[in-house]
């Protein structure tokens, strides 16, 4: 039949509405909420009766034949809500299916074939209008009549979980193709079905407390619980705390309930365009008598008379957010002991650290490097200014980077991606590499290609955070001048700057000095950048050297970004007194012992980063909600919602360092501190070195041309 038929056979002659139609709706579920109607719908007139029967099959039978005969169309329901509820003691589908085959002629519908294209549509209008959403995402399914839902989000994730726990045996069927949907009806309706809505009733059986234990200790742990109402409260209401609740006909009142309990987002696979709530079986019915001709026999709906009349109707899913805009995300990111001293914060081997001789706590850390990758600790808090917020965990592999540079890259690869199924399993949406798993091989290319999840190495962010810090740095120093548009009045040189880092550090120097040096004994990609950085900025005043040379003495500000691996690459003793050196090669290129050797030199080897929000997590040596920007960068793709690798390789895009930095002041990020060898800075720290920078400078100034010419001391 065509789509436009049907339309046709709704309007009298003169092309007004036809005659008033009757939709009835006999429910297994409560008569408490019982109505009687009247609404317009598809330009036709209906009169919605609903009629509950408390769990009643026998009487909801009778009612069903009876109004078969009277309504235009019946709809039945209910069956899984009284099952949930306790006020039916039969398998809610076949009870479904007993009333459907009650109606004379064919006349009820269950609502099933609008119930699939619903369910399926609202997950997916969800993942499309907030990209990746359902990712990964940690799922409870509850009740039996939630298969079209499983069956897409397993698009998204495989952290579904639907096994109902090992109590009783009750009835159950195959639903939908996914066969273990049948083991979670039976858990829906068997060992509570006399329960209603007591929860820690003394009356309840070993079993009922054991399944109510257990379906309130595991949505703690999870993303979404998919149940209606109904089934939330025969189960005792679990911890819905920032979770999404998928959902079917929720009701106002209903809705209002699952706000205070701090649910995040409902989506409500039913439309609701009346002012009472409705069923979606009432909703197909309404659309079955639209398209059945008067005083005719029903005809099934077409899926183009389907789809005609849900865009015609208006019809769409519910997204609802109780409790304003919010959105919550999930990242991991991998971490490793630098050396044997870490090992003290990790029980039994902390005990063992503090009385074990060398060379057994040689032998120790040769172990670790084989154990397999475990969680850390858990990041909880990150809220950002837009309202988007982040969880996290921190997964450790043993090795230290002796370790990791002892082995072949291959065995860090593997570590890697066993930490990265870790975070799969955990939730997460994307993983961040950090310290020398960054470095190891093709900088995270390989691993990239190969996880079970989106990876960035942060280092976008530490080639931001590291030039952020210097900028503050020379600040506090207060030892350079700025003119009117922030541009520092002094020099400034990049060592190892044709790099990956080094030369996105360049590009930003260039807007932030009078004068810039670029040092790398690549000599054509010397060139190259330096035409590069003229033609994006005229201003800029550019200079290359093969070495730093005699020119370091004149260096206000240097960053170095070589990745030496601990070759020597500038002699500390010819900088400038109050030069601040940024180094961000990973290893460093600046030992302890040179940077002790001139205390009137401030070298910095990192920017950390303040997360947003009341940040709770294990210590990583760094004060309270503080991090290191690596670490970082994984949180701002998380709270942007960006499940993407995002920053891998060895050449980091000076676009992605911007919009990384951008992200994170987005999203409250901030710069917390500035460590150097010893760890963060304090304002003392900085007036040591200032005063021991000024006082070097007037001994160099006293001694004329012929001091000038001598090594700083």
């Amino acid at each position: 039949m065509p789509a436009t038929t049907p339309r046709r056979a709704a309007h009298g002659a003169d092309g007004r509405a036809g005659p008033e139609l009757l939709v009835v709706e006999v429910s297994l579920g409560s008569s408490s909420r019982d109505h009687d109607l009247r609404v317009r719908f598809l330009d036709r007139r209906y009169r919605l009766l609903r009629l509950g029967t408390d769990g009643d099959v026998h009487t909801a039978q009778a009612l069903v034949r009876r109004w078969s005969e009277l309504a235009d169309q019946v709809a039945v329901n209910g069956g899984a809500e009284a099952a949930a509820t306790g006020l039916l003691d039969h398998d809610p589908a076949e009870a479904t299916a007993r009333l459907v085959a009650s109606a004379v002629g064919g006349t009820a519908t269950d609502g099933h074939r609008l119930r699939e294209v619903l369910q399926e549509w609202a997950v997916r209008r969800v993942q499309y209008e907030m990209p990746g959403y359902f990712s990964n995402a940690r799922t409870v399914v509850l009740g039996s009549d939630h298969a079209r839902t499983v069956r897409v989000l397993r698009e998204y994730t495989d952290n579904l979980h639907l096994e109902a726990p090992p109590v009783g045996a009750g009835p159950g069927r195959r639903l939908g193709g996914v066969p273990v949907l049948g083991r979670v009806a039976r858990l829906a309706w068997h060992p509570v079905d006399r329960v209603r809505s007591a929860v820690g009733d003394d009356s309840l059986t070993p079993g009922e407390l054991v399944n109510r234990s257990w379906l309130r200790q595991r949505p703690r742990d999870c993303d979404v619980v998919v149940a209606t109402y109904h089934e939330l409260v025969t189960f005792g209401f679990p911890d819905l705390h920032g979770k999404t609740v998928i959902t079917s006909a929720v009701t106002d009142a209903q809705l209002a309930d699952l706000a205070s309990r701090d649910v995040d987002l409902v989506l409500d696979s039913t439309p609701q365009p009346f002012e009472s709530t409705v069923d979606v079986a009432t909703l197909e019915a309404m659309m079955r008598a639209a398209v059945r001709a008067p005083g005719g026999a029903p005809e099934r709906l077409s899926d183009d008379d389907l789809l005609e009349m849900i865009v015609a109707a208006g019809l769409e899913p519910r997204v609802l957010q109780p409790n304003g805009p919010r959105r919550k995300s999930r990242f991991a990111f991998v971490i490793h002991p630098l050396s044997q001293k870490f090992f003290r914060n990790v029980e039994p081997l902390g005990t063992v650290a503090k009385v074990s001789p060398p060379v057994v706590m040689d032998a120790v850390e040769k172990g670790m490097a084989y154990l397999p990758p475990f969680v850390y600790g858990h990041v909880t808090g990150v809220r950002s200014p837009t309202g988007a917020e982040a969880e996290g965990w921190l997964i450790t592999v043993g090795g230290t980077p002796k370790e990791i540079l002892a082995h072949d890259p291959e065995f860090t690869y593997d570590k890697l991606l066993e930490a990265a199924e870790l975070a799969r399993r955990l939730g997460a949406q994307v993983m961040g590499l950090g310290a020398f798993t960054k470095v190891v091989g093709d900088a995270g290319v390989t691993v990239a290609r190969k996880a079970s999840l989106p990876i960035t190495t942060g280092n976008s962010y530490s080639a931001s955070g590291a030039l952020w810090a210097a900028h503050d740095a020379v600040d506090r120093l207060g030892l350079l001048e700025r003119d009117d548009d922030g541009v520092i009045r002094g020099r400034a040189m990049v060592v190892g700057a044709t790099g990956a880092i080094g030369s996105v550090c360049a590009r930003l120097l260039a807007l932030a000095s009078d004068e810039l040096w670029l040092v790398s004994p690549e000599t054509a990609k010397l060139l190259a950048l330096k035409k590069d950085i003229e033609r994006e900025h005229p201003r800029a005043v550019v200079h290359a050297a093969a070495t730093p040379g005699d020119h370091l003495r004149h260096m206000d500000v240097i960053v170095t970004a070589t990745s030496g691996a601990g070759k020597r690459v500038l002699d500390i003793m010819d900088v400038k007194p109050g030069c601040v050196i940024t180094d961000v090669a990973r290893p460093l290129d600046l030992s302890a012992e040179d940077v002790a050797r001139r205390p009137d030199v401030l070298v910095v080897e990192s920017g950390e980063i303040e997360l947003p929000g009341e940040v709770r997590m294990r210590d990583i040596g760094l004060p309270t909600g503080v991090v290191y920007a690596c670490l970082a960068e994984t949180v701002a793709l998380a709270l942007e919602g960006r499940y993407e690798t995002f920053t891998v390789g060895r050449a980091i895009e000076w676009e992605k360092v911007k919009e990384i930095y951008q992200l994170g002041l987005r999203h409250g990020m901030r710069l917390a501190a500035i460590s150097g060898v010893k760890g963060v800075y304090t304002d003392e720290d900085f007036a040591r070195v200032r005063e021991l920078a000024l006082a070097a400078r007037g001994e160099l100034a006293a001694a004329g041309p012929k001091g000038r010419g001598r090594k700083a001391t």
